[in-house]
């Protein structure tokens, strides 16, 4: 499912427009960036956690030249589903 299919469905569920759906499709995930960009944890009861996770520094090997490289650490975000989510997902098996 596509962002455009995503704000469709959801207009369709709320009974809502799909331009004003779009502004709080796009408003959410704004504060949601904004607060991983600050090293919060944002947390939809339900549905699960988004954080930052660090990956610390390592050794890796350039596939063109198969010489090991040092790969610098990083912060990347990550999501961990709730109970709730891998449940609904489970029982839809």
């Amino acid at each position: 499912m596509q962002k455009t299919d995503f704000i469709k469905a959801v207009a369709e569920k709320a009974s809502v427009s799909q331009k004003e759906t779009k502004i709080v499709i796009d408003s959410a995930l704004a504060v949601i960036t904004e607060q991983l960009q600050r090293g919060e944890k944002v947390t939809l009861t339900g549905f699960g956690t988004f954080e930052v996770r660090s990956r610390q520094a390592r050794e890796g090997v350039n596939p063109k030249t198969k010489l090991k490289i040092q790969i610098a650490a990083t912060k990347t975000p990550g999501f961990s589903a709730s109970s709730t989510l891998k449940g609904a997902v489970k029982s839809n098996e």
